[in-house]
């Protein structure tokens, strides 16, 4: 394994909080949720239902029983495209222009405006 490496700068992502998104490669590929939170220093992604690791946790006080959590873990962003749930289709992102001058996110293979 390799040592963990100091997050250097925030990365530039193509996806964003609450956006719904299709894993394409990794264990869990195939497997759609939405974006829970983003982790730009180290580029990384939790998605819902995606990912999910199981920790025992021991006892906290006298006579309470331990128990085994289940959780969401960060994933790296380029293993996941944004997905269109009206077409139900993965694709690429772009950036265009609206008519009011404003910058927006779009899918390339549908022209589904996401922002």
């Amino acid at each position: 394994m390799k040592p963990k490496q100091k997050p250097s700068t925030r990365q530039k992502m193509h996806v964003k909080k609450g956006d719904t998104v299709q894993v394409i490669s990794g264990r869990d590929k195939g497997k759609v949720g939405e974006i829970i939170s983003v982790l730009p220093k180290q580029s990384q992604i939790i998605v819902e239902g995606v990912n999910i690791r199981t920790k025992h946790v021991k006892p906290r006080q006298e006579g309470e029983s331990g128990q085994i959590v289940t959780s969401e873990f960060p994933i790296h962003s380029s293993n996941v495209m944004l997905y269109s749930e009206k077409e139900k289709i993965v694709s690429r992102v772009c950036y265009t222009f609206t008519a009011e001058g404003r910058k927006v996110r779009m899918l390339k293979k549908t022209g589904e405006i996401i922002d």
